[in-house]
């Protein structure tokens, strides 16, 4: 069986170069999958688990997988610019994806920070649908979702209080889905991880 193919690219940027890790599936990609990593300040970058986590569960649903390093973190140039450009990240590396492979669905994923640097894009990217995991919501502000947006969060997340997105979700009538056991990194559940977001997939 042909197996995914991964690279390395720097691709252009507001702030300069951007590093991004590119994970193509087996035959021709049926969507884009951008996935934006933690908070870059605290260690986030595009190695992190839950991110390749995330990606994997795309490439596996035939998606190319974008991972793109925030400003600042990694070979990308720039600095941290709290939560404003690197919205503009993301949105570059999905320009360049799209020139490259055109209209296809897009699906936007993120952890944490980045998941609602996600939350942010989606507002002027019209996905496919989003993918919010452990959504930051005590440090940032994130806009209203679309109501199939797939928000987990794990049972002893320390980092992001389950109270809190509760009451982020709430008004929106959106519902959370709980990992059992699960902390803000999903150890020893990330296989979990990717099957929530396999098993509740769809196309339009």
């Amino acid at each position: 069986m042909a197996r995914a193919l991964m690279r390395r690219e720097s691709l252009a940027g507001p702030a300069g170069r951007i590093e991004c890790v590119i994970e193509s599936p087996a035959g021709v990609a049926r969507g884009l999958a951008l996935v934006a990593h933690p908070h870059p300040l605290y260690g986030g970058t595009l190695e992190n688990k839950v991110v390749q986590a995330l990606a994997r569960a795309f490439v596996e649903l035939g998606y190319q997988a974008l991972r793109p390093n925030f400003r600042g973190v990694g070979a990308s140039e720039g600095a941290y610019d709290e939560g404003r450009g690197e919205v503009d990240d993301l949105a570059a590396v999905l320009e360049h994806a799209r020139g490259e492979l055109g209209g296809l669905p897009l699906a936007l994923a993120g952890f944490s920070f980045g998941a609602v640097m996600q939350a942010r894009l989606a507002a002027r990217a019209n996905p496919e649908r989003l993918v919010l995991v452990g959504l930051a919501v005590n440090h940032f502000d994130a806009p209203a979702v679309p109501p199939d947006t797939l928000l987990v969060h794990g049972e002893l997340d320390e980092t992001v209080p389950l109270q809190q997105v509760l009451d982020w979700a709430r008004p929106q009538d959106l519902p959370v889905i709980l990992v059992p056991g699960a902390d803000h990194f999903f150890h020893r559940r990330l296989h979990v991880l990717r099957g929530i977001v396999q098993h509740n997939w769809r196309t339009r």
